[in-house]
């Protein structure tokens, strides 16, 4: 439920807002702004929400939590009324739309807050009443950059109807009950108890149940695919017995007619009659490596297999950890934070760029892993100098270390590129490659070639044997990233 007009008044009556001046602006989501503000020696954090049914405007003790990327209309407001001083701050006329005017280097803005459900937004406009930015942009209703703003009709129905104050007295006696002793509640105090504690859309209680089921729907997912991949390891549990009939074709051989799609002999180590299947168009020696490669792809396939499951497991401690960081938090406007930012489907998650990514001791390598990745990559994702490697004399990606200015590139993030430089190349099944690396700058696409071809310059060479050891850890590294 949103707040109505008179409880609006209560609450700008106790910020009192007039003459404060605005220290910092932090938006941790897309639906709520704190503005951190400074009067007289006290600080007040004002915490506005547009979120439908949640619309509120309130002084919160809670701390703020940043959003993990800076988000487009902070940024703006930081650039605009950052240190501004709030010159006014009033209701119009009882329609929920709070006009704050803000005084910053002789300059006047005005900051409109609309607080209503399922159209809320907040709009700043320069003196003059022309829209600056907005936190929506809503082009068809005259809310973007360069549009007037005007303020809606006046709506005298709804301002005779009959708006009562919430008095909240559940939560004041909860409060003297946890805290006796203390002085009574403020509505702002009131407000964001409520807000957080009893609200249907941004409380603690309803974020956790969220949370709830989203844990339990991807723990049974991760725990489904533990599950399968044990079970084929189990499966492979019998590859020795591969080698054995192997070695049992090449012993009893001498028996097989060209005709007979079966074995049938001995086992010189149990003594127990065995029918091993052939296929009687092969030779001996032919049926004997079919059992001795499939007896080394079984074999290879459990140490993939051992890490894999190992990765799971990690994943699911990762998903308890995070469940349980939730539970313990106590600030819903984080628990909204990450629950966003964890559950939102990854096929809605607008890619960065093409290939893969990984950040290792504050360097970011990408990876392209064919000729389009390589070429798009290339062509908008990576600067002069940035690092290129690739395998020499081999097709395969190209590895992409960006510059971090004053600092050069470690022996360790060389080999990590490196590896992934021969891990995607057509040098995987030698385990080995000779690698040239120079910077983007020193590339230059040949003339009428495929798509890309780049003849490099200024290259110096470095020889890569693929590291179990490294290509686990950039395994669990993408993984991570993957699930976080």
């Amino acid at each position: 439920m949103s707040l109505n007009c008179n409880e609006i008044d209560v609450i700008l009556g106790e910020l009192d807002l007039s003459g404060s001046f605005i220290q910092d602006i932090v938006q941790p989501g897309y639906d709520t702004l704190a503005l951190y503000t400074y009067k007289n020696g006290t600080p007040k954090t004002v915490l506005i929400c547009t979120k439908p049914d949640s619309c509120r405007i309130n002084e919160t003790r809670h701390k703020i939590p940043r959003n993990e990327k800076p988000l487009r209309f902070m940024e703006f407001l930081k650039s605009r009324i950052r240190g501004a001083k709030i010159l006014s701050c009033a209701q119009i006329e009882k329609e929920r739309i709070i006009k704050m005017e803000l005084g910053h280097d002789s300059r006047i803005s005005v900051m409109y807050i609309r607080l209503w459900s399922n159209a809320g937004n907040i709009i700043l406009c320069d003196d003059a009443g022309i829209i600056l930015d907005a936190m929506y942009r809503r082009p068809a209703k005259g809310e973007s950059a360069g549009s007037m703003f005007t303020l809606p009709e006046r709506d005298s129905l709804r301002q005779q109807k009959e708006w009562p104050v919430r008095t909240f007295n559940e939560i004041d006696a909860s409060y003297q009950e946890k805290n006796p002793g203390s002085g009574p509640l403020t509505f702002n105090e009131k407000v964001d108890i409520w807000y957080s504690e009893y609200s249907s859309s941004l409380s603690r209680e309803s974020l956790l149940e969220q949370a709830a089921k989203w844990y339990n729907a991807r723990h049974s997912r991760q725990q489904n695919a533990l599950e399968r991949l044990e079970a084929k390891r189990e499966s492979f549990k019998n590859a020795g017995l591969l080698k054995h009939q192997g070695d049992l074709i090449l012993a009893f051989g001498y028996q097989l007619d060209g005709k007979t799609k079966f074995l049938e002999c001995t086992d010189y180590e149990t003594g127990k009659p065995v029918c091993i299947q052939i296929d009687p168009a092969k030779s001996v020696q032919e049926n004997a490596v079919v059992y001795y490669d499939n007896y080394k792809k079984e074999t290879s396939g459990i140490t993939e297999l051992d890490h894999e499951i190992e990765l799971a497991r990690k994943n699911l401690e990762l998903l308890e950890q995070t469940y349980q960081t939730l539970q313990n938090e106590q600030n819903p406007v984080r628990i909204e934070q990450l629950l966003r930012h964890d559950s939102k489907p990854k096929q809605q998650e607008k890619k960065k760029h093409p290939g893969l990514d990984y950040t290792i001791d504050g360097w970011y390598i990408l990876v392209g892993r064919d000729a389009d990745e390589n070429d798009d990559l290339l062509r908008h994702y990576v600067k002069g100098p940035d690092l290129w490697m690739h395998a020499r004399d081999f097709s395969g990606g190209f590895i992409f270390i960006k510059n971090r200015p004053g600092k050069t590139i470690p022996l360790d993030i060389l080999l990590y590129a490196g590896n992934l430089a021969v891990y995607y190349s057509k040098a995987r099944k030698s385990g080995k490659a000779d690698l040239y690396y120079t910077h983007v700058k020193y590339l230059r696409r040949a003339k009428d070639g495929p798509k890309g071809l780049v003849l490099p310059t200024h290259e110096k060479n470095l020889t890569v044997k693929l590291d179990e050891t490294i290509l686990r850890k950039l395994d669990e590294i993408h993984a991570r990233s993957e699930y976080l």
